[in-house]
């Protein structure tokens, strides 16, 4: 079983900087795909950035973004502190929602950002950038 909670979330002006916090271990020995989610208030959850985790990948360390993430976002993972982190940079008011981290045993690849595909999540913490 795996546990995720995230932290770091809060309300920052357009063109501000956040970094959220995911921790949650992870049995490095396998393969492991993490990834954030975030959800707007009425839309569905979608994928913003996704991680290969775990030795068991090939191409560990390999990230995924959205194309609204990237060049603004990074997704990085400390295995010494469990700790999966998305740094944020540029916010944009469209980017506010509950944030989600998630991973699943499995290969990331092109299908990394789908949510049905995770097996564990995280309670979320909530970002607002306001105009």
């Amino acid at each position: 079983q795996v546990q995720l909670v995230e932290s770091g979330g809060g309300s920052v002006q357009a063109r501000g900087s956040l970094r959220l916090s995911c921790l949650g271990y992870v049995y490095t020995y396998s393969r492991y795909c993490m990834g954030w989610f975030r959800q707007a208030s009425g839309k569905e959850r979608e994928g913003v950035a996704g991680i290969k985790v775990g030795l068991g990948n090939v191409g560990l360390g390999y990230t995924y973004y959205t194309d609204s993430a990237k060049g603004r976002f990074t997704i990085s993972r400390d295995n010494a502190k469990n700790t999966l982190y998305l740094q944020m940079d540029s916010l944009k008011p469209e980017d506010t929602g509950m944030y989600y981290c998630a991973a699943r045993p499995a290969y990331c690849g092109s299908s990394w950002y789908i949510k049905d595909g995770y097996a564990y999540w995280g309670q979320g913490t909530q970002v607002t950038v306001s105009s």
